[in-house]
Parts: C-alpha cells; structure tokens; sequence
C-alpha cells in the first residue's frame, strides 16, 4: 500500500457495501412511513405552519400607495376625546360624515353595534350610514358537552335598512393562537370591504394562507382624533380614493404574554414578539385580497413527492460513504428546501413546507452516518484485536485512528521478511520430552522477548511455527526504513537469547543441572510480497506470501551452513550499507530460483584494510583460485573474527572438494 497524502474514507466493499445499502434503503423506508404517520399529528402542522411564519416574513412586500388607511382608536385618541368608552355613537356618525366628506371610497367600521343606545346616538349614525360603510359583525362558536352552538352578532337591523353592509370581523387562529389564514366567511369583513370598493367580484380565496406585510402599524396610520378634523390635522386630500378601516389600534403594540383588546399573534410576532390590532389585521386580509397575494397550501401529493425526493437525495448522499463532506452537502441540501420553498411563496403563491423534506433527509442522513460510525467502531475493534497480535500499540492505536492505511483482502508492497529459528532446539525438546510443562515455559521465555524486540522495532508478526518466528516490516503501515528496523531487531534479539542464556544458566546452576544453551539465526531479505488477510471467510490471518517470502526463510535456514547468526539477502544488504558494515559471504541458488543470489551479514568490527581483502577473498572464491592452504583464511579469521567460523567451513569445503 503506498501512503496517502491525505486520510480518506474508507468505503466498504463486496457483501460489506452490499449489506451497507440494504440497510439504507431500509432506513430510508422506515423514515418515509415514520414521516407519514408524524404529518398526522397536530403539533407536525404547528411546526409547519411555524415555518411558513420565518419564510413568508422574510423580504415580504409593504403596502403599496394607495391601499388601506387606518384610522385608530389610540391612547392620544383616548385623551383627546376624554370620553367613556364607548364613544357616543353620534361620535362615530361625524366621523363617517368627515371620512365621507374627505373622499374616501369605502369606510370599515370595526366597532360591534349589535346593542341599542340610546336613541339620539342610534338615529345619528342611522343617517349617517350608507351603501359606502361597512360595519362589523362577529360569529362565535359554542362548544359544550350537550351541543355546539354557532352565535352570530350582526348590527342593528336600522343600520342595516339604512344601507350599511355587514362583514363578519372573526378571524380563525391556528392551534397555537397565530393569525395565519383568510377567514372562511363569505361576507368576511374585508371581504365585503373588497366587494363595496370594486375591488372583486370572484370567489375569495377562504382558508388560503395570509400574506403579512410587515409588523405591527405597518399600514398608514392616523388617530381617530385627527380624522374627525383631517382638513386642519391632516395632509389634504388624504382620504381621497382609499379605503378606510376604523377599529382599535394602540399606539404600542401589546406584547404576546400579556394579551391585548383585539388584537393577535401574526406571522411576525416571531420576530418582534408582539400582537397586531385587529383593524390592522383586516386591512392585511383586504390587501391580499385586493392584490391576489393569498399562499395557498401544497396539496398531500405534492407534498409526498417532495418528501420523496429529499429521501432519494439523502440516500444519493450517503450512498458510499460519510463524513466530512456529508455536513456540507447536507448544509447545502437544507439552505436548498428553505430556498425552493422561499421561492414557492414569494413566485407562485403556493407554501411547501420544508420540514417534511428537512426531517426526512436529516434523518435518512444522520441516521446512516450513525449506523456508519457504529460499524466504524466495530471495525475498529476488529483491527485493534486483530493486530494487536502481531504489531506493537501505537501501531494498532495509528491503525485504529486512520484505517485507510490498511488495505484488507492483498496488495503488492515491498516488505522486509524476517525468519528467525533457534538452532538444535529440537534436540532440547527431545531432552524435556518428559516435562512439558518446562519445556512450554521455555518456549514462552523465548518467544516473549523475541516478539517484544520485533514489535518494539515496528515489526509484524506473522506467526510462530514452534521455536520459529515470522516478521515483516513496512505493513500494514508505512516504514521507509524497513530494512534497516529489521537489521536492528535481528542483532537485539541475538542480545535478548545472550540475556536468556545467563538466566538459564544461574538457573541450572542452582539447581546442579547442565543449563540449555540457545543459539539463533536469523534471515532476512528485502523484496515486493503480496500482504493481506488471507485464509478462509471464518479464520485468516495477515500474513504475506511471495519469492521473496521464501527466500528469506532459505536465508535463514542457510545461516547454519556459515558459521553466522544473520545472513542478509542483496536488496537488505544495500538498503543497510549505510548504517552498517555488511560483507559478502557467496552467491546461492535456492529452490525455486535458478539465478545465483548474493548473500550477505553483517560484522561489527573490521579494518578497512580487512574488509579489502575479505573482498578479494570472495573474489578468488568465485573464480576458484581459493586453496585450503591460502594464508588468507587465517589472517581474515584474525582481523575478523566474528566471521572465524565462516572461514573454517570455507575450507572444510574445500578440502572435501580436494582442492589444493
């Protein structure tokens, strides 16, 4: 495996991915069913509905010149008048009179007249009504546990006679108390506002959502005061053409918690946290229907398809994998259905919701994210089990941490393989054939520091073949400098079996026994292998297999055959020349080769002048001009002796050749 730059996700494959996408499609089912029966509940519409309220306040329209004008009964109004409320109803008699006088088109008195007063009061605003002044009326329903009552208040009947128009002002408030929708009345106090202007004729779009324009007072506003004198108070001509609403209208908007006098929650109370008047209200319905401005409200199929949609979008994002990039085109897949959906009302008037398709790909998202990282977890758990056999801590911790640098089932990579075999422990075997339970704990003495010193030098170990171990270095991690690690674990474990030799030493000599003495040769050699887990589907282990793999444990076995404990294939030798002092000692055929390979060791203290001819020694080996009688063999073994041995059996050869 060659290193990467930058960690990347690791995807599964095979029956891994295929089981992967089966539980994605399932999670995928179970979220559309889940959202289908959550749209059921009241609370789901509230939170819709609560969504509407953020969307269809955002960059909303203002009332346009030439619309509505509010006339208020306010606090100023209140003390200038200074007067019980309610006002005489000759008061609001000169108020029609001037509004009439002043040019407006259509005037909307949202002031309940059902009762009679007194009779002065009552004929004053008689006569001053007309085909051109609505008045307000209002339904109620009474629920109780015998019947459920429906009261209609209407003005009095001489007003009526006299040519007012009634327009019922009960508005219908979502289930958290929120003004949201156009009234479901026919003869709707805007509406008939509407109808006596000229402004329609059609049928009113009932139940539609409402388009708010703007918080509280939005709409022009004067006090009531000023409009029973608007000649001295007002602007000329400023009733002149326009509709005029009366009705009560505070000067400061009540806040929510404390509740106010007509006066309601509205889309933009999210924002400001305050009531709207009612008059204010029912100049807001008149203007969306003057101005065809409704929202209605996507139909169930449109709705299941776009839920539909964003459940297919999830699935298409976390199709292969999560991570760091699943936020950021899930943070873009949200700004995207709050964006459609904006769209929606500000450029067709109609109001998808986006908490369907947000909930729903959140959910499929998050949810596979989740099922992700439990399998990651186990998956890591694996790897730390697994390799926590074969390869020191920090090794399995750096694979545990970033498992791209662990490629499961083969790659081709080049390692150093290490084979190293303790000699004539056969022998000792056959001694303790009677006690083994002393020759177990002899191996376990042995094979404990062996595999600490390999794991200690970033080896991994491949497995035991009884006194034998296998390592290898540069996987399942990276180690630039695998061959040389390999060297330097070999020469520490021939330190670790010296320190076990004078333990089993003190050992035998306190109990009067011949102690076992231990020797090792080690072979290594640097080559491309094939590394994986490899075995069957239920047990395998990671391991590497190649030519170079064999010849290094033919190095190994090797060793013996000259009288050293290390023997270093070429690509080793080279690969640790700088660090240290490595000599040829022949050139071998092992099986399955049929091309001379040199081998190597690797000797401690030399003079130049010594290795110089050890070089010219092997020379003449090769071209066979050595004889047994050459006086290089004992000059060598003195200037060399870590390497007495190698030249005895040099000569022993030669001599059973019959070499002169």
């Amino acid at each position: 495996m060659r290193a990467q730059k930058k960690p990347r996700q690791v995807r599964p494959a095979g029956g891994q991915a295929e089981s992967r996408r089966l539980r994605l499609l399932v999670l995928s089912l179970t979220v559309l069913i889940a959202i289908s029966l959550l749209s059921r509940l009241p609370a789901w519409s509230l939170l819709e509905l609560r969504s509407f309220d953020y969307l269809s306040t955002v960059d909303d329209p203002r009332p346009t010149p030439g619309g509505p004008v509010i006339v208020a009964i306010d606090e100023p109004s209140l003390a200038d008048i200074n007067a019980q409320w309610p006002w005489p109803r000759s008061l609001h008699a000169q108020l029609i009179t001037q509004l009439r006088a002043a040019g407006a088109r259509v005037i909307g008195l949202d002031i309940i007249l059902a009762e009679p007063s007194t009779p002065e009061n009552d004929n004053a605003i008689t006569n001053a009504v007309g085909p051109d002044v609505v008045l307000a009326g209002d339904e109620t329903v009474i629920e109780t546990p015998q019947a459920t009552q429906l009261i209609r208040v209407t003005p009095l009947q001489q007003l009526t006679e006299a040519g007012a128009k009634t327009g019922i002002a009960s508005v219908d408030l979502s289930g958290d108390g929120t003004f949201r929708r156009i009234p479901a009345y026919e003869d709707g106090f805007a509406a008939t506002l509407a109808k006596a202007s000229g402004t329609i004729s059609a049928t009113l779009p009932a139940g539609q959502l409402i388009q708010s324009f703007g918080p509280a007072r939005s709409y022009p506003t004067v006090s009531y005061y000023q409009a029973l004198d608007p000649a001295h108070l007002l602007p000329p001509d400023y009733f002149k053409g326009r509709v005029v609403l009366v009705g009560l209208s505070l000067q400061n908007a009540p806040v929510i918690d404390k509740g106010g006098v007509d006066a309601f929650a509205t889309p933009y109370t999210v924002h400001t946290g305050t009531l709207t008047s009612g008059v204010e209200i029912q100049a807001t319905i008149y203007d969306n229907i003057r101005r065809g401005l409704s929202i209605e409200e996507a139909r169930l199929p449109v709705v299941a398809a776009c839920i539909l949609i964003s459940v297919l979008l999830a699935a298409a994002t976390v199709w292969r994998s999560t991570g760091w990039p699943t936020i950021v085109t899930s943070a873009a897949a949200l700004l995207a259905f709050a964006a459609i959906s904006f769209a929606g009302i500000r450029l067709a008037h109609i109001f998808v919701s986006p908490l369907g398709p947000t909930v729903a790909y959140i959910s499929v998202v998050f949810g596979q994210a989740a099922f992700d990282y439990a399998e990651e977890r186990r998956n890591k758990r694996q790897i730390t089990r697994a390799f926590a056999q074969y390869i020191s801590p920090d090794l399995v911790r750096r694979l545990s941490q970033d498992p791209s640098q662990l490629k499961l089932g083969g790659e081709r990579r080049t390692l150093s393989v290490l084979f190293s075999d303790v000699r004539g422990f056969t022998t000792i075997a056959e001694t303790l054939k009677d006690d083994p339970e002393q020759l177990t704990g002899l191996i376990n003495r042995l094979l404990t520091p062996l595999s600490d010193v390999v794991m200690d030098h970033g080896g991994t170990i491949d497995k035991y073949m009884g006194d034998c171990i296998m390592a290898f270095w540069n996987a399942p991690l990276d180690d630039p400098e695998h061959a040389l690690h390999a060297v330097k674990a070999s020469l520490a474990m021939q330190a670790a079996i010296s320190n076990l030799n004078r333990e089993l030493e003190r050992e035998a000599v306190a109990r009067g026994g011949k102690p076992h003495v231990l020797k090792m040769g080690v072979g290594i050699n640097t080559g491309e292998c094939i590394v994986g887990n490899m075995g069957s589907t239920r047990r395998f282990d990671y391991s590497c297999l190649g030519d170079s793999v064999n010849l290094a444990s033919r190095l190994e076995g090797a060793s013996k055959n000259y009288g050293v404990a290390l023997l270093l294939g070429e690509e080793t030798a080279r690969l640790v020349a700088g660090t240290y002092t490595v000599v040829e000692l022949d050139r071998i055929i092992v099986k399955g080769r049929t091309v001379p390979s040199p081998v190597y060791t690797v000797v401690h203290k030399a003079e130049a002048e010594a290795l110089a001819a050890h070089q010219a020694f092997i020379a003449a080996k090769y071209a066979g001009t050595l004889a047994p009688s050459d006086p290089a063999f004992d000059r060598l073994a003195a200037d060399i002796p870590e390497l007495a041995p190698y030249y005895v059996i040099v000569r022993e050869a030669l001599v059973e050749s019959g070499e002169e």
